[in-house]
């Protein structure tokens, strides 16, 4: 029976992290269930995308998880599988199916860690900004896969930050606190990418998976020591030389 695009996607994040114990499948939901948890979750959530969605609900110690995806999203990855190749007519597609596993995923690894307030500001930023990195890491699979020497060029990259990060518009948010939710991790997660750009295979995979066990604040002070750091040796490299 041939692997589902989801089922393999679960299945990359999982031996790079760890098992969820679930089949995220099972926890796909219709159009329907998605127009009732969308009230149910507030005014707020109006202003998130109606073509992928992720619900969380905690009830008696257990999280109950909803994905959900509209149906031009599925003809779009249908009519355009990336398994056959990335392009402008699938990336953003691709972009927002990967996001909503790996929020999927990423709730329900820290609920088995005995992570319960799934309601907070900062449980929500770490999602999406675990997302945002795993979804580049994961575009880069896919170019590679497609490229004879197996490497990603400068050019291919530029191409997959302009979809994931530069296209994303915070700002269009009414609400502040999505705003500030989406301009926040956005900038951490392209500055975060760009340091694991230049880490071989090994070191970034000790480091994705060191930095997923962090909390958000720990992941915030990671990002911007970083940011710190290069910050500071590109002032050193561009001094003139001392003279004796």
């Amino acid at each position: 029976m041939n692997e589902t695009l989801f089922s393999q996607i679960q299945r990359l994040f999982e031996r790079t992290y760890a098992q969820v114990g679930i089949n995220l499948e099972d926890c796909l939901i219709d159009r329907q269930r998605c127009a009732q948890l969308s009230i149910l979750a507030g005014r707020s959530a109006r202003e998130l995308s109606e073509l992928a969605r992720t619900f969380l609900r905690r009830a008696d110690d257990c999280l109950y998880v909803g994905i959900y995806y509209s149906r031009w999203l599925i003809e779009q990855l249908e009519r355009h599988d990336p398994r056959a190749g990335l392009s402008d007519q699938n990336i953003r597609s691709l972009i927002m199916f990967v996001e909503e596993i790996n929020h999927a995923l990423h709730a329900a690894l820290q609920f088995k860690s005995g992570q319960r307030e799934i309601a907070s500001e900062d449980f929500a930023r770490d999602l999406e900004l675990q997302a945002q990195i795993d979804t580049y890491l994961v575009l880069l699979l896919f170019v590679a896969f497609f490229r004879k020497t197996q490497r990603v060029s400068r050019t291919d990259r530029r191409w997959l930050r302009f979809h994931l990060f530069a296209r994303n518009c915070p700002d269009a948010f009414h609400n502040q606190n999505l705003r500030g939710r989406y301009l926040e991790t956005a900038e951490l997660a392209s500055s975060y990418t760009k340091y694991l750009d230049t880490l071989n295979g090994t070191r970034r995979l000790d480091e994705i998976r060191r930095f997923r066990s962090l909390d958000y604040a720990a992941k915030k002070e990671r990002v911007l020591a970083i940011c710190d750091f290069h910050r500071s040796l590109n002032e050193m490299e561009g001094r003139p030389p001392s003279r004796s």
